[in-house]
């Protein structure tokens, strides 16, 4: 109960900021597909709804009533509140003109439909959010009631923006966790290491939503750096392996123990080398190869791939921090 009510209370906070955004003479724009213009953000956010519209239909038509309700809860929780509306914080405080515009645009689209989709389930609250926001031209919808139910859009649907976008999401989520795991609350000064091309353009061209979604040890005073898998390790670091494209370093040389944190990155050591001994006998038996699909198979090998990526910058964090010890 408790936790629905705050749900309810997200959906509220939510619709209040959007609102709070759009100006007096904002209108919304008669076609909510994307234009090539739209940022990264705005892209994986109209793939997360279309994607979410398409199963979410699905559901109802099985009767899946529980399940249908889990998929509009994660897009608002997972998809709309915890990630597109932060990102959009920093396009609208030092974004141009047009990115502004773009960014409003968007919002208002994730949010209007995000309130038609979960209509069936919270009726009151919704209808009388809904008659707070602006209409498209030409539409005259008296009540949520009656409003178009969201539907798959092709155009919106865009996987590759989605995997990129998800490289952001990992790579902040692995700053928050550092900064956090480390208790350092300002002025971090964190490198982030790509392995290949396509993650490297990626990561520079989004440096601004990695910074507004990497938390407060980021924002008050802290730096980016981002380098290729060419250039050097930076010392003093320590390291948090993302995936097998990526990795990232937080400066800690003068704010942490490094008896400490040597202890602790040899236990992370043991237990990824645990987990890849396990991983590399199941992906190497001659019977499971010939009993699991190949869309069971690949998962499996590149979860495999990332644990020995691991490994491999866990060894070097732990030389690097001995190496520490005798500066």
């Amino acid at each position: 109960m408790h936790g629905y009510r705050r749900f309810c209370n997200k959906i509220y906070q939510a619709t209040k900021y959007v609102l709070g955004k759009l100006p007096p003479s904002f209108k919304p724009r008669l076609s909510a597909c994307p234009t090539p213009k739209k940022s990264l953000a705005e892209r994986w956010i109209l793939h997360k709804l279309t994607v979410a519209s398409r199963d979410i239909n699905a559901a109802l038509a099985d009767r899946e009533f529980s399940n249908a309700a889990g998929i509009v809860y994660g897009y608002w929780y997972n998809h709309l509140c915890d990630v597109y509306i932060e990102n959009s914080k920093a396009i609208l405080t030092s974004g141009s003109r047009e990115e502004q515009e773009s960014a409003l645009q968007t919002l208002y689209t994730a949010l209007e439909r995000a309130l038609t989709m979960i209509h069936p389930f919270m009726p009151f609250l919704t209808e009388e959010l809904w008659q707070r926001l602006p209409r498209r031209p030409a539409d005259s919808t008296p009540s949520i009631v009656k409003a178009a139910y969201p539907v798959y859009e092709k155009d919106m649907d865009d996987p590759v923006s989605e995997e990129a976008y998800e490289l952001l999401l990992e790579v902040s989520k692995g700053i928050r966790s550092l900064t956090a795991e480390y208790s350092i609350k300002d002025s971090a000064e964190v490198v982030i290491q790509l392995f290949d091309p396509p993650s490297l353009r990626t990561c520079i061209d989004e440096v601004a939503s990695i910074r507004s979604l990497s938390g407060k040890a980021i924002l008050l005073g802290g730096k980016i750096q981002i380098i290729s898998g060419q250039d050097e390790k930076p010392r003093g670091a320590i390291v948090s392996p993302i995936n097998a494209s990526a990795s990232v370093f937080l400066k800690v040389k003068g704010r942490v123990d490094i008896d400490v944190e040597i202890d602790k990155a040899r236990k992370k050591l043991n237990a990824a080398s645990e987990g890849a001994k396990k991983q590399r006998a199941m992906v190497h038996d001659e019977e499971w190869k010939h009993k699991a699909i190949l869309s069971v198979q690949e998962p499996e090998r590149k979860k495999l791939d990332n644990l020995e990526a691991e490994i491999r910058e866990l060894e070097e964090s732990i030389g690097r921090f001995e190496t520490l010890k005798l500066e």
